[in-house]
């Protein structure tokens, strides 16, 4: 079994630890944002964690109603850019925390005078370091080069972050989102075989949009490193818009089908692909029957992952929705004759300028 599969079966636990531990640190933050509110938020990631940031971003514009930006690292490493950031959160995300451009970001925020966040894995990290604010992802040591419990981990403390700038979602709701993740484990032995299907699969598309368009990018990162095919992904918006001239009999699309305000045009898009006869795929959960009885290849995680009035509906759907892809792209690697722990040029921390 690979380290990765393993890794994706340690997330409920990671989870959990992650909220239980990062509660203190967002307390602070609560209390450093109570007597400086920021007018912007900007996100500073690469990679599996810049797919992170794009949930964050939707979150915490959502939850909170601050604008988020995300961080152009290149304007500070190649550019020396000057930009005003004294009044604005500045938030840097690295599961290594030694991202030489994010952790640059941070440091020229910091010198303004802005309030500074640093999410990561490693305690000791040169970000752990710089940031007035750590949030410590608690998912132990990823050996895997494929990030997997890390992703989830840092989604986890972007709830946090949200809820200590005053987003008014339920603690006690967030809490069951470990056992939430739990029950997306439970599709392991069918997605496993399930990916058989795809083992000659080159090229596909990976649809999201909302809260779950950072799942569209990071389903695909995962299937491009893990299993090298080329994944293009999109928001279902932008996929109308000319993407979608691609698509032919067969071709292999994978979509994330929430309930709520996002159901509706994923629904349309649905019936517009099977028009075209492309080969579909949707993650979605029991809460969302419409998604269920209208297409006949879902992985549908069996709890309901969402309540009755609920705003928005697909709140803590991303992490229980990544878990069945993260498990998808790992036996796609098996099926293909690809180790996913070592996926071929790359290693585990990369630092660019």
């Amino acid at each position: 079994m690979s380290k990765m599969m393993e890794e994706i079966r340690e997330q409920p636990a990671a989870l959990e630890r992650t909220l239980r531990l990062g509660l203190k640190p967002a307390a602070k933050l609560a209390r450093a944002v109570a007597q400086k509110r920021p007018k912007l938020i900007v996100l500073a990631a690469r990679g599996t964690s810049d797919n992170a940031a794009q949930f964050g971003r939707y979150l915490l514009e959502i939850t909170t109603g601050i604008p988020v930006s995300l961080a152009a690292p290149s304007l500070f490493t190649l550019y020396d850019a000057r930009l005003e950031l004294k009044n604005a959160l500045i938030v840097a995300i690295s599961q290594s925390g030694e991202s030489t451009d994010t952790n640059l970001v941070l440091e020229r925020g910091r010198e303004q005078g802005a309030l500074t966040v640093g999410i990561t894995n490693e305690p000791s990290s040169s970000l752990a370091k710089l940031a007035e604010h750590v949030f410590l992802v608690r998912a132990r040591r990823e050996r895997s080069v494929a990030a997997t419990k890390t992703y989830t981990g840092q989604l986890m403390l972007f709830y946090l972050l949200a809820h200590a700038l005053g987003a008014s979602f339920s603690l006690d709701d967030l809490r069951r989102v470990p056992d939430w993740a739990a029950s997306a484990l439970e599709l392991e032995t069918q997605i496993a075989a399930r990916a058989e299907r795809y083992r000659f699969m080159e090229r596909a598309i990976v649809v999201g949009r909302g809260l779950n368009y950072a799942n569209a990018f990071e389903f695909a990162l995962k299937m491009m490193e893990t299993c090298y095919v080329v994944a293009e992904r999109f928001s279902s918006a932008d996929f109308l818009h000319g993407p979608i001239a691609m698509v032919e009999g067969s071709f292999p699309m994978f979509l994330f089908t929430p309930p709520g305000v996002t159901w509706d045009g994923m629904r349309d898009m649905l019936e517009r692909l099977a028009a075209l006869k492309a080969e579909t795929l949707i993650f979605t959960d029991a809460s969302n029957g419409a998604a269920v009885e209208a297409h006949s290849r879902a992985v549908v995680i069996p709890s309901s992952l969402s309540r009755r009035g609920m705003r928005p509906a697909e709140l803590y759907t991303p992490i229980p929705y990544i878990i069945p892809a993260q498990i998808f792209a790992a036996s796609l690697a098996e099926w293909k004759g690809i180790d996913p722990d070592r996926p071929r040029t790359l290693s585990k921390v990369t630092r660019t300028l």
